[in-house]
């Protein structure tokens, strides 16, 4: 495999074949990049009628819950299966318990995990692996227009998420009856008036039948169950990310987060263009974790796969991080960090089905621009997993139902839309306009109490906090507005507007 992109790729082929995994890596990239294709393909159809199911399919067990998905899927699992005593089947295509991206979280936040009282807080100090005394954001300009902006507290903590999931793996096995079984896909499922049916296939490509009581998709972006029901559009919005843990840089603070970083303006092909963004975070020993990405919408035009990406991570990387003579790259860490624009005061998306629900970046309702996935599962983790444990008491399992009790957030949403102002367009912005609109952000964010940038970069603000940075921003940056139009346009803007009056009236609602 890696010899196909000898040429096409030299720099992927030159650090790839360094590694002894390189060659897994590589499929492993190169199946997340079929994202693209299947966008262009009749959408799937993965739950059937149970008519559907053949006649003489064995059942291999019963459970409660079945995981599609290994990663953030097994810390609900945990918690479903040790604080609920439900019996959990978790089933991961690859390793159950490894992922391919590393975490980084506040420690205040990371604990909010012990409330499951699934985790102690000696279980989740013993994944923290560096804590760093600040982080800033900083974007490319002049020096006279640049802000570095410092924050405290905000993505601090270096999290070995490998291990983190080990333990939820571990508490997950020690459930009577549950079960985790790796190398083992997601085929379909087949509904029945009072159960799910679950057709799986191992790597010897048997079929595997599987009964249970409710299904959580937790298999990602490129979730078949997630573009079935969202009809083959599962996303609006991504940021394609790829990176190295790797030891041996000569200039990395050990000290100190880069949580946003730009060093150049945007690249410009023709009609296509994208603004790439680094990110900078120092790991456990001499590990340093860097990460190159850009956002943009799902159907421009950009080459938006991460085989691509890396290619143009290995060239532009001494220009941010300089590899001294005992660099090594240990691992690479990639993905795509989906995004939904919610053209509404609620969750447009589908995200639930009867008996079926999504979880993690299979729901798309995190919000790319600082937290993600793990930060999302982390604050509605309670509320999630209290939620269907209770709708499966009461037997209330119904898309409905289940909608309730995904990770939808208003304010999450709503920020999410902030995104679209990051998509690099050529059509309508020169090359410098993304890094010239976020230090007009950061110099306003400078000028407030800290506590603003913290809850912004949480995703934890309030409602008047963003109208209180908007205004602030408007006044001083009045090309915000021209932008505004440019960039999002009449529907946009008035989606942003139902954004805001649904977060406005839930939060009335919680005083």
């Amino acid at each position: 495999m890696l010899e196909h992109i000898r040429n096409t790729h030299p720099l992927v082929y030159q650090h790839f074949s360094a590694l002894a995994d390189g060659e897994r890596h590589l499929r492993s990239i190169l199946s997340i990049d079929r994202y693209w294709e299947n966008l262009d393909l009749p959408v799937p159809e993965v739950i059937r009628d149970g008519s559907r199911m053949p006649s003489d399919a064995p059942i291999e067990g019963i459970f409660d819950i079945l995981y599609a998905g290994g990663t953030l899927g097994l810390i609900h699992a945990a918690v479903m299966s040790k604080r609920y005593g439900r019996k959990v089947l978790v089933i991961d295509r690859a390793h159950p318990g490894r992922t391919t991206r590393d975490w980084n979280i506040s420690r205040r936040e990371l604990l909010r995990l012990a409330g499951s009282g699934v985790f102690t807080t000696e279980e989740l100090d013993s994944t923290i692996v560096r804590q760093y005394r600040t982080g800033w954001v900083e974007f490319h300009a002049p020096a006279h227009k640049r802000k570095r902006l410092f924050m405290d507290e905000v993505l601090d903590c270096a999290v070995d998420a490998d291990r983190l999931l080990g333990l939820a793996k571990a508490k997950v096995l020690a459930g009577d009856g549950s079960k985790v079984l790796g190398h083992t896909s997601f085929v379909c499922c087949y509904r029945f008036p009072d159960h799910l049916v679950v057709q799986l296939e191992g790597t010897d490509g048997k079929p595997l039948y599987f009964r249970t009581q409710v299904l959580v998709d937790s298999m990602g972006v490129v979730s078949p169950v997630a573009m079935q029901l969202n009809r083959g559009r599962p996303q609006t919005h991504v940021c394609p990310t790829v990176g190295t843990i790797a030891s041996g840089f000569a200039d990395a603070e050990f000290d100190v987060g880069e949580i946003l970083a730009s060093n150049e303006d945007a690249e410009v092909f023709g009609k296509r263009g994208r603004q790439l963004i680094w990110e900078g975070f120092p790991a456990k020993g001499d590990e340093y974790i860097t990460y190159l990405f850009f956002y943009d919408r799902v159907d421009s035009p950009n080459d938006k796969t991460l085989l691509s990406l890396f290619e143009s991570y290995f060239r532009k990387l001494p220009e941010y991080k300089k590899p001294g003579a005992a660099f090594t790259i240990h691992r690479p860490v990639y993905g795509i960090i989906p995004a939904w624009f919610h053209d509404g005061p609620g969750c447009t998306r589908v995200v639930s089905d009867e008996r079926i629900v999504l979880l993690g970046d299979a729901a798309s309702l995190a919000s790319p621009l600082t937290f993600c996935g793990f930060g999302s599962l982390v604050r509605n983790l309670d509320r999630m997993t209290s939620g269907l444990d209770r709708s499966m008491r009461d037997k209330r399992l119904g898309a409905a139902d289940l909608a309730a009790i995904s990770a939808y957030e208003p304010n999450v949403a709503t920020m999410a839309n902030l995104m679209k102002y990051m998509c690099y367009d050529p059509e309508t912005d020169d090359p410098g306009f993304v890094n010239e609109m976020m230090n007009e952000v950061m110099i306003v964010l400078d000028e407030m109490p800290q506590h603003y940038r913290q809850v912004m970069f949480r995703d934890e603000m309030k409602v008047e906090e963003l109208v209180a940075v908007m205004l602030k921003l408007a006044w001083r940056y009045p090309k915000i507005l021209k932008v505004t139009w440019n960039k999002i346009g009449v529907g946009g803007s008035a989606g942003f507007m139902k954004n805001l009056a649904g977060w406005a009236m839930s939060q009335s609602s919680k005083r």
